[in-house]
Order: structure tokens, then C-alpha cells, then sequence
């Protein structure tokens, strides 16, 4: 006869009650401890590319390749997944006369994932543009890019690269804006394009304008051509750095 308790239930029926609570309670906390993981990043990193004028379908080809080529590399890759949370977060703008998002936040967390949005770069349609419109770009991107991270991250960096300089008569200078992303602890590093006709000044130009937050540098490239090798090396340096932007910012003062 089978045993019973002092309610009427059998020990055997008890004993996998008990354990299909546990198991439940496992499956609840494993559950957990992906969303939470989901909810972290190491690198929040938007990439934004000048399309104005002087960039025609030629350079603006080097330029998305140049960028898709770097999400491929395996220097890169290992950046990636050698992080705490062995994740990023990636989005895109074009900017001329006006920035567009052209592409939303990404996840990246595996070799996987950085080719699907290497994919999405080469498959932009080229964006076109009158001017240089650097302050424009980096007030739609504090106002409408960075406040919609859907992850928590380490840092965050907006990753500016152009081949001029601001010509848009702004409301606000370039300088004023880059120093309110800084003030939240976003790091804007800059990637001048230098041409015969800019050379060190542009790449000065970045520093004084563009340059700003925990940790921030100028990593020209030599021109269009050079684009490709500049955004890669600049791409380890971002996603390799081993402080979190909020420690770094913390140790400022």
C-alpha cells in the first residue's frame, strides 16, 4: 500500500510534484539569465559616412565595402567575441545635406550575424548630398540614434568619417554638439578622409570639431582608397578598448 500524508497525497506523487517545480524554477532562472544577458552589449557603435558631393559611386562604393569587408575581418570578429558580453551593437547613417538611419541596431554576436549586416551595407542604395552637414549629423544622432539603444552598453561610439568639413552655416557648431555627446559619456572618434586639397587641415579640423568623450581619436585615411584599411584598424581599436566608456568617464575629473 502506498504511503500517503497526513493530506491524502502519495510520496511518489509528491516527489514529482516537487520536481517538475524545480524544474520549472531552473527553466524560469535559465530564461532569465539570457534576457538579461540580451540586455548588455560591450559596444553601442554607430558608423557615419559622408555622402555629399565630392563622394561619387566609385568612392562611395569604397566606402561600403571598405566598412562590410571590416565586419567580415577576423581581427575584428575576435574584437567582437573576446568582449564581456561577446556582443555589439551596430547602426548606420549616411549624411549630406540631411543624415538618414539606413541602418537600425543591430546585434552582433557571432560570425553569423556580422556577415547578414555586412550584407546590409553592400546593399545600401547610394544616398546623395549638396553639402557637409557635420553638426546636423551629429544632432540627429544624439536625439534620435543613441537614445534609442535597445541594449545596455558598455560604451557607446559614434564613428565619424567625411572627406570636408562643416559648410551647412548650422544653428549650433559641430564642436558644441560633439561636447554634449561627450557629457553623456559618448565617445565620437573621428575618420577625415584626406585629399590633396584638405590634407593635415581637415585632419585638425576633426580633432578641434569632431573628437570628443572618454578615450576619443583622429584615424585618418589617405585618401578614398585607404578608406577600407582605415575603418578596419579603427574598428579593432573601438570595439578592443578594454575600459568601459563609464569607467573611463569616471576617472576624468
Amino acid at each position: 500500500m502506498k504511503k500517503r500524508n497526513l493530506r491524502g497525497g502519495t510520496w511518489p506523487g509528491i516527489a514529482l510534484a516537487l520536481a517538475a517545480l524545480t524544474a520549472m524554477a531552473t527553466l524560469s532562472g535559465l530564461r532569465a539569465q539570457f534576457a538579461d544577458a540580451q540586455a548588455y552589449v560591450d559596444t553601442a557603435l554607430v558608423v557615419s559616412v559622408d555622402v555629399s558631393n565630392s563622394v561619387d559611386a566609385h568612392r562611395y562604393k569604397l566606402q561600403m565595402e571598405g566598412i562590410a569587408t571590416a565586419l567580415e575581418d577576423p581581427e575584428v570578429l575576435k574584437a567582437i567575441l573576446n568582449g564581456p558580453n561577446a556582443s555589439i551593437l551596430f547602426s548606420m547613417v549616411t549624411w549630406a545635406d540631411r543624415p538618414r538611419q539606413v541602418i537600425a541596431w543591430e546585434r552582433i554576436s557571432s560570425p553569423a550575424e556580422a556577415a547578414a549586416v555586412a550584407n546590409m551595407v553592400r546593399k545600401l542604395p547610394r544616398q546623395t548630398g549638396e553639402f557637409t552637414c557635420v553638426s546636423a549629423m551629429l544632432r540627429a544622432i544624439s536625439d534620435k540614434v543613441v537614445s534609442q539603444i535597445p541594449a545596455k552598453p558598455f560604451r557607446t561610439i559614434v564613428d565619424v568619417s567625411g572627406d570636408g568639413r562643416e559648410n551647412c552655416n548650422p544653428d549650433e557648431d559641430p564642436a558644441a554638439v560633439r561636447d554634449e555627446l561627450a557629457a553623456l559619456g559618448v565617445t565620437v572618434n573621428g575618420l577625415p578622409i584626406l585629399e590633396a586639397d584638405e590634407g593635415d587641415t581637415l585632419e585638425q579640423w576633426y580633432r578641434e570639431n569632431v573628437m570628443g568623450g572618454p578615450g576619443s581619436f583622429v584615424l585618418p585615411a589617405d585618401g578614398f582608397d585607404d578608406f577600407g584599411r582605415a575603418i578596419r584598424q579603427k574598428f579593432i581599436m573601438e570595439i578592443s578598448s578594454g575600459v568601459p566608456a563609464y569607467k573611463q568617464a569616471s576617472r576624468r575629473n
